[in-house]
């Protein structure tokens, strides 16, 4: 190799070494500028400065050097990837010495910056064997610190044992080792410590509060109160709420409540929150003071309690309600302790409050008689068994619960029961009979009379049983129970007795006894005052007259009635002027019928005077007049009963003048409207004769053959079958009358006697309770000409239809009834019932209109009046005219019994509440449940707006107690249930925010 050659490779090694040397000497130099960043925690600036030489680095050392300090950087800097850089370098030096160290240094940094999961996690990482000693004592209370805050006590125990000794480290440990056996419940021992940490110089760190708090729980209360008191002033908000805690509650078990009630009410709860202790401890020590409200306001917010501090504390509450004479919450609260078994002795006393408070004031959950039997059942060796046993007796009656009453005491020999028991079956008949259910009612009617100890029980089950018979139309009965009872000495005694008379009077009228009748009309108006049934008395007395003939003696009557202007006279007025017919004071009867007719232009009996009108006019041979009167009828009466009568006259007049074809004109309308009827037999036959006189008998012939009933209705077989059925009818023998008239009507369709025979037939399973088979048969008859069944039929059917809630068709006969019924009692009928038919299909202002046509007229009727009154209140509701329908259930509530009576109060109650006067609202509810709770559709509505009263008013524990029995109790009522539901919830979620013992997943 030449030399120069030589020398220019060796000067080029020179120059790259050279280079080399120069590079490092950069990098190094730039390591340092980086490391010096970090000594000056410029941890940022340092991170960057790293990564800049990074790439330059040759040397593995320095490279695992600035790994390492990299790491350190973006833990200083709180970098989420910082964990697992550190992670990265130890994993890529395990041997390096650094790696312990870094343990350690990042354990320490996250343990001074408070982060003591994260120093947990990297100290537990640290190899002690290679730690100064100074470096070992640190660790291990830092180290122990971490597991005291993360919870691990046995690990935090072992290390701060460690230090318990050392100058430094020792006094914090000892104070933390405290803590650890305060909290496991050493409390002699945390106390020793927490002197010795005390005495070496350890401040603050709530000593004093824990020593407190641990004197409390040893029974120390003395001492807890002590220092208790020093710690206050010195504390902070936290620390001085559970101190107050502490002092209360040691005052508390030291029974001075004054001083306790000072302290417990500054306690601000967990988080915020008291759990239902809290409020038992502050609600008993001012129930202790005698300040019940406070005890009240603090028992109250304990809700859904099921230990024994609720029910020591719901207790105290019902006694507090008692205090304060609010019984119903204090009803509620015994109940609540009843169902609680903690204390049986405080179980027992409650039960005994809940059972004598529900005989006062009545329960909305059970029956009065139900809690005091079940009392008794359940502490039979009590002192308070015979006590409750008198509540129980006279509970049946006040609690009106008649039926479960009557279940209890039917079939006891003991003679109190006995007695309590022809009472209760009494009254239940009473509301029965109120709710129209008469056959039920003449049971429980029956029932009272079986045990007739009470002579004035007695004779009141036997006059209304009377009114029961003369209602179902067993007039025969009824007489024997009226006459039965004015016989009895009792009796005269009683406000019944007063119209016996006047009912006995009525009975012999409906057996056709007009003699009877007459004379206890007689005394019955002797003594009557002017009222609506003082002029009925009149009525009824002049037509029980008139059937005995004494028509003089009848029309005196009538005047009597027509003399009294308050009340309608248009039926007195028509029978005291076609009573002149049968004196033979024709034209007095012609003048009076014109009268009446200018008088009564829309009285229901104006066919009637016109039909009389017309054949007074014949009877005087004033044919045009009484041609007239017969054409006002077929005019202005279509439906009239008279309208082929009228037709008939008509044509005979024609007849008997020789006007031959007017005659025919009208006998053959008559036929044609109204065949099978025996006005058209009779002019079948008078065309006959006609016909004869005209000479024209084969034009007689060719028009009978066109009529399908004249061979039927001479046929002997058709009659003879008729007669059969009827016979055995008027022998009151139903099953062969009923099986005798659907003989006939199958064989003879539409003989004459087929409208008769389908009425009868109607009538017989109608009163055999067969009602639906009847309806086909009363269906016929009402789509017949009009005839004297059609009223009966019509009232007959719309009744059915209403039992069957066939409301449209109920309509459509009710208003046939109202227009052409002859008994003004059936116009009220009808009146009444479209009144409730068109309020069930939503046609509420029919309804209304009804209601005021009703209460407009002087009906005496009280139930007829009430009926209209409260369908006034339920309309008006229903159109949302609620201030009307506020009104119109006051009148309701005046009168109204039973049914009704509850639906008012609950009304009552309802717009009480919407007017928030929630206390006189509940007041309401309260005679509600006491006096009608046998109506529970009321009854537990009335409970779901008393828990809204309560609500109102803040009182959430008789708020959602009442609420949770309602969802209990009442399935039977899904709305209620569904709106209790959901206010129950509400009420939850409000009290959780305050009451941490409140479960609001609960439900």
């Amino acid at each position: 190799m030449p030399k120069i050659f030589f020398l220019f490779i060796l000067f080029a090694l020179t120059n790259l070494q050279a280079q080399q040397t120069q590079r490092s000497t950069d990098v190094l130099g730039k390591y340092q500028d980086a490391l010096h960043f970090y000594e000056q925690n410029q941890f940022d600036a340092a991170s960057t400065a790293f990564r800049s030489i990074y790439s330059e680095i040759d040397s593995d050392q320095l490279k695992s050097n600035v790994d390492y300090f990299l790491a350190k950087c973006a833990i200083k800097l709180g970098k989420p990837n910082a964990d697992e850089l550190m992670e990265d370098f130890i994993s890529e030096n395990p041997t390096s010495l650094k790696a312990n160290k870094a343990y350690l240094e990042v354990g320490n940094y996250y343990f001074t910056n408070k982060d003591y999961n994260k120093a947990n996690k990297w100290l537990n990482k640290v190899n002690t064997n290679s730690l100064s000693r100074d470096e070992l004592k640190t660790y291990q209370f830092n180290f122990g610190y971490t597991n005291f805050r993360t919870k691990n006590y046995k690990k935090a125990q072992q290390l701060f044992e460690s230090v318990r000794n050392d100058k430094e480290y020792g006094a914090q440990a000892k104070y933390y080792i405290g803590f650890i056996a305060y909290e496991q419940n050493e409390y002699e021992s945390a106390s020793e410590l927490f002197d010795e940490a005390r005495s070496e110089g350890v401040k603050g760190n709530n000593i004093s509060y824990f020593q407190s708090d641990m004197n409390f729980k040893l029974g120390n209360f003395e001492k807890a109160i002590q220092l208790g008191l020093e710690q206050l002033p010195k504390s902070n908000v936290r620390v001085r709420s559970q101190l107050n805690k502490i002092i209360g509650e040691s005052y508390f078990n030291l029974k001075n409540y004054s001083k306790a009630i000072e302290y417990l009410k500054e306690y601000r709860g967990d988080r915020g929150k008291w759990n239902n202790t809290d409020y038992y401890q502050l609600g008993y020590a001012y129930y202790e003071t005698g300040d019940y409200e406070s005890a009240i306001e603090e028992f109250s917010k304990i809700i859904d309690g099921q230990d024994f501090v609720a029910q020591n504390a719901y207790y105290h509450l019902a006694k507090a309600y008692l205090k304060t004479d609010r019984k119903t919450q204090a009803l509620n609260a015994f109940k609540n302790v009843t169902e609680m078994d903690f204390d049986k002795d405080l179980q027992q006393d409650a039960f005994l409050n809940y059972a004598k408070l529900s005989y006062e004031i009545g329960n909305a959950y059970q029956s009065v008689p139900e809690v005091l039997q079940t009392y008794i059942e359940t502490y039979p060796n009590s002192e308070e068994t015979t006590t409750v046993g008198d509540l129980l007796i006279d509970s049946y009656l006040t609690s009106k619960n008649y039926e479960k009453a009557i279940s209890m005491l039917e079939g006891s020999r003991d003679y109190d029961y006995k007695l309590a028991f022809q009472k209760v079956a009494y009254y239940y008949g009473i509301e029965l009979f109120k709710d129209n259910q008469l056959k039920e009612a003449k049971t429980y009617f029956d029932k009272s009379l079986s045990e007739r100890l009470d002579s004035e029980y007695t004779a009141k089950a036997t006059y209304w049983k009377a009114e029961v018979d003369y209602a179902l139309g067993n007039y025969e009965e009824a007489l024997v129970g009226y006459k039965e009872f004015k016989g009895m000495a009792k009796a005269k005694e009683l406000p019944e007795y007063y119209s016996i008379d006047y009912n006995i009077a009525y009975s012999y009228f409906k057996t056709k006894n007009y003699r009877l009748s007459v004379s206890f009309f007689e005394d019955f108006i002797k003594v009557e005052r002017p009222s609506q049934r003082l002029h009925d008395a009149f009525v009824r007395l002049g037509d029980a007259q008139f059937a005995l003939r004494q028509y003089w003696p009848a029309m005196e009557a009538y005047n009597s009635a027509i003399e009294m202007k308050n009340y309608k006279s248009d039926y007195a007025f028509f029978q005291k002027a076609y009573s002149y017919g049968f004196v033979d004071r024709n034209e007095q009867k012609i003048q009076n019928l014109n009268l009446f007719i200018k008088n009564y232009p829309k009285s229901i009996y104006k066919d009637d005077a016109l039909y009389e009108l017309g054949n007074t006019y014949v009877a005087e041979n004033k044919d045009r007049q009484a041609i007239q009167a017969y054409q006002n009828i077929l005019t202005n009466h279509k439906n009239s009963l008279y309208y082929p009568k009228a037709l008939s006259k008509q044509a005979l007049i024609y007849y008997n003048q020789e006007k031959y074809d007017e005659s025919l004109t009208k006998f053959k309308q008559l036929v044609n409207e109204f065949p099978n009827t025996q006005e058209a037999l009779q002019a079948v036959q008078t065309v006959r004769l006609i016909y004869i006189d005209m000479g024209q008998i084969d034009k007689y012939s060719s028009w009978v053959n066109t009529l399908d009933f004249v061979e039927v209705a001479d046929s002997d077989i058709e009659e003879a079958t008729y007669e059969a059925a009827e016979n055995k009818f008027l022998d009151n023998n139903i099953e062969k009358a009923i099986s005798g008239f659907k003989t006939y009507l199958k064989e003879f369709p539409n003989g004459k006697n087929s409208l008769k025979s389908n009425f009868y037939l109607a009538q017989l399973l109608y009163n055999k309770g067969e009602i639906q088979e009847a309806l086909p048969y009363y269906e016929t008859v009402v789509d017949s000409r009009s005839s004297e069944f059609t009223e009966e039929s019509l009232r007959r059917i719309s009744q059915i239809y209403l039992s069957n809630d066939d409301y449209e068709k109920a309509i459509s006969s009710l208003a046939r009834l109202e227009t052409e019924a002859s008994f003004s009692q059936n116009v009220i009928f009808a009146q009444s019932n479209l009144m409730k038919a068109y309020f069930e299909i939503e046609n509420y202002d029919k309804a209304l209109i009804y209601a005021e046509l009703i209460l407009s007229k002087d009906i005496s009727d009280e139930e007829v009046v009430s009926d209209a009154k409260i369908f006034i209140a339920r309309s008006s509701l229903k159109v949302g005219d609620e201030k009307r329908a506020e009104s119109a259930y006051k009148d309701v509530l005046e009168s109204a019994t039973g049914k009704l009576k509850a639906e008012a109060l609950y009304y009552d109650a309802y717009f009480k509440h919407k007017a928030e006067d929630y206390e006189a609202s509940t007041a309401v509810v309260q005679d509600l449940t006491k006096n009608y709770s046998r109506y529970r559709e009321f009854g537990v509505k009335g409970l779901l707006l008393m828990a809204k009263n309560f609500n109102a008013l803040g009182d959430n524990y008789n708020a959602t107690y009442i609420l949770e029995n309602i969802i209990k109790n009442f399935q039977s009522f899904p709305e209620t249930i569904s709106e209790a539901e959901e206010l129950l919830k509400t009420i939850k979620v409000e009290a959780s925010e305050t009451n941490s013992s409140v479960d609001v997943d609960q439900n």
